[in-house]
């Protein structure tokens, strides 16, 4: 599993229901999807960018393909007044003057997998995600979140990510090739397809091979996270930042080398930590500001892994450089 890049819709204004809608249709025949459901994908971004014009303050959709199936996610993040009564705002036609909430249920009816979290006061996370009946991801499968904006004026991101999910063992991987643009996406793809040929090996084998792969590139730091139910490892070169997440704050921060993937790798080093029940596991590059760890709202680290990388990059994107988010839900061991 690999990055596509994120559309990233300002709603400042009404207007943006219909570049939300769109892009969200435009996405979904990209991906494949069939008969009315690409239409489908439109109300969802509609009904999202509708609410957030309406009722919030400082919203965004955040419109991709979705990080583990074909099909389309629609993610919509706000710093709006919140709903004091979530199930009352998930009722069909249900709206109100003051809070978020119109459509809401329509949108989880509509939607495969219809994510959202919501405090008074500190806003609101959405996630709708639509696919082809029957295609979902595999059973047992946990929650991922991702999304990949390039910095404002660019069109190619020079950030990427990948996943390789093998029964209860997940690895993990951010790049951030250097700069921005396309000499930096042509880096961090290069990266990401040596990660893809062979996920298993060893974290430092697989950083060894990037190292070879992208030698006539600009380079990269390369961020790797190997989750299973016995145990994390986590190995980095560079400055992707790697953390364990649980519900009262940062649990664990991995640490990585100096150094650039391609030009001048050090001996990779390996981390270790035992697995803990609950946690939210999240790579990301430096077009997120690292200062949002210092104090991290209870909201923010609460949230399911779907939410959480879009609530990230809304909140605390370097505007000037490209973003990547990558979050993983507890590891769940296969029957």
């Amino acid at each position: 599993m690999s990055a596509s890049v994120t559309v990233h819709v300002p709603v400042d204004h009404y207007s943006a229901v219909q570049v939300a809608a769109t892009t969200a249709r435009r996405t979904a025949l990209d991906q494949g999807l069939t008969g009315a459901l690409p239409d489908q994908a439109a109300v969802l971004a509609s009904e999202l960018a509708g609410n957030v014009a309406k009722y919030a303050l400082h919203g965004s959709l955040y419109i991709q393909p979705q990080p583990l199936r074909s099909g389309v996610e629609i993610i919509a993040v706000d710093r709006g007044p919140g709903m004091a009564d979530l199930e009352r705002c998930l009722t069909d036609g249900y709206t109100t003057s003051s809070t978020l909430g119109s459509g809401l249920g329509a949108v989880r009816r509509i939607a495969d997998e219809f994510t959202v979290r919501t405090k008074e006061g500190a806003g609101t996370v959405v996630s709708a995600r639509l696919g082809e009946p029957g295609d979902g991801p595999a059973e047992g499968t946990p929650g991922v979140g991702a999304v990949r904006v390039p910095a404002d004026g660019e069109s190619a991101c020079g950030d990427s990510w990948g996943l390789a999910v093998t029964g209860d063992v997940r690895t993990a991987l951010v790049v951030d090739g250097l700069g921005h643009g396309k000499p930096a996406s042509e880096a961090a793809e290069l990266a990401v397809r040596a990660f893809h040929r062979d996920p298993g090996q060893p974290l430092p084998h697989l950083l060894r091979t990037m190292n070879r792969a992208l030698r006539r590139s600009r380079g990269a730091a390369v961020g790797l996270l190997r989750l299973s139910a016995d145990g994390i490892e986590q190995c980095a070169v560079g400055n992707v930042r790697t953390l364990l997440l649980a519900h009262d704050g940062i649990r664990q921060r991995f640490a990585g080398q100096p150094g650039v993937v391609g030009w001048n790798m050090p001996e990779p080093r390996v981390q270790r930590v035992p697995a803990e029940p609950g946690t939210v596991a999240v790579l990301h590059s430096d077009g997120i500001d690292a200062r949002w760890t210092h104090a991290p709202a209870p909201f923010l680290t609460g949230l399911p892994a779907p939410l959480l990388a879009g609530a990230l990059v809304h909140e605390h994107r370097r505007s000037r450089d490209d973003a990547t988010v990558l979050t993983l839900g507890p590891a769940r061991r296969q029957p």
